[in-house]
């Protein structure tokens, strides 16, 4: 029989990543093909790229070409004149790069959130701390906010957390806020339109929302100081060509971003009913995910998982599974099948598994 207990070494990114469908193969060697993926938070139906030049393709990306991407996200990020806007190719990237620009001791992450942030800033020689209060962040020399969170969509106001950069500033210090899911928000849920001059950074992901998660494409929003400091880290030619043109050409789109916004929430809505109906109680989350918490959560991830559907479980939370918000026909069917299927075995005194 097929069970996640131990989790083979190439489908370990099941649980700290979720995206990992060959290491769902493993794990799950009889489900049926295509799989569904439910396992990230981006959004299922990306936007729609069209042709792109030759010469995106065929030549070193050009300064004004970074230039025209930044205005576009400064833009649409509702970003101040003295704001720096830094284009990266991924927020990933930012947050390795992140510890060997601060080089910082002591770092204060406010969790349960994004793994990385912890690994990262270990990974660079900083004793990290998970703390479960905002004001703790005080403490240290870096603090961490992912906003709104991940996995659970915690969101504290823009005006609290430019409080508390203001604060890390007056001691040399640095707030990082992490927005890479705020696109489904708006901009009024935003620390980047009131940035303080000094003390915070911010960083987007672009291919969450935009469902293109493999142009990797990511910006920071900082003070001049910091944003030079990483434009020298990141180097020339950063973002590739393709990426400077989609990336233009999709933050410059306010109306599909809007439209896919409203259908994002309704199509979250509709996974609330449909977990609630089997027996989840829905904890939190963004139009891009939903956090479903269950006893028998672990069992619900492997019932899935035979049926051809990723989730997100959390060894820390063995009670939790998020889920990302289906799109096409094929997959809303196939995930109220699974779950009808195992309703209907629990109602019946079999196993569920």
């Amino acid at each position: 029989m097929e069970r996640c207990g131990t989790i083979p070494e190439a489908a370990a990114g099941l649980r700290y990543h979720g995206g990992n469908i060959n290491g769902a193969r493993l794990l799950f060697p009889n489900a049926p093909e295509p799989w569904t993926d439910l396992s990230t938070g981006i959004n299922p139906l990306p936007y729609p790229i069209g042709a792109i030049a030759p010469n995106a393709w065929a030549k070193l990306p050009e300064l004004s070409d970074v230039a025209a991407l930044e205005s576009a996200a400064r833009t649409a990020y509702g970003a101040g004149p003295s704001t720096e806007i830094v284009a990266a190719p991924g927020t990933q990237a930012l947050l390795q790069w992140l510890p060997r620009i601060f080089p910082a001791q002591r770092v204060g992450i406010l969790g349960f959130t994004y793994e990385e942030h912890e690994r990262c800033w270990r990974a660079g020689g900083a004793e990290v701390t998970n703390v479960a209060a905002l004001s703790d962040l005080l403490a240290f020399d870096v603090g961490v906010v992912v906003n709104p969170n991940n996995p659970d969509g915690r969101i504290y106001p823009p005006e609290i957390l430019a409080e508390t950069a203001v604060s890390l500033a007056g001691h040399g210090r640095l707030l990082v806020v992490d927005e890479a899911f705020m696109d489904a928000l708006g901009r009024r849920n935003s620390l980047v339109p009131g940035l303080p001059e000094a003390g915070a950074l911010v960083l987007r992901s672009f291919g969450k929302i935009y469902g293109l998660a493999g142009l990797r494409l990511g910006f920071a929003a900082a003070s001049p100081a910091v944003g030079a400091m990483l434009r020298r880290a990141i180097g020339p030619w950063a973002v590739s060509g393709p990426a400077l043109e989609i990336g233009q050409r999709a933050l410059m789109d306010e109306a599909w971003l809007t439209k896919t916004v409203v259908r994002l929430r309704n199509e979250a809505t509709r996974l609330d009913r449909l977990l609630q109906a089997a027996g989840f109680e829905i904890v939190g989350g963004t139009p891009l995910f939903r956090l479903a918490q269950h006893k028998d959560a672990v069992l619900w991830f492997e019932q899935l998982g035979r049926a051809g559907i990723l989730t997100r479980p959390f060894d820390a939370k063995p009670d939790w599974l998020r889920f990302g918000i289906p799109h096409a026909a094929e997959h809303w069917d196939r995930l109220e099948a699974a779950m009808r299927d195992n309703c209907a075995g629990q109602a019946a005194g079999g196993s569920t598994i």
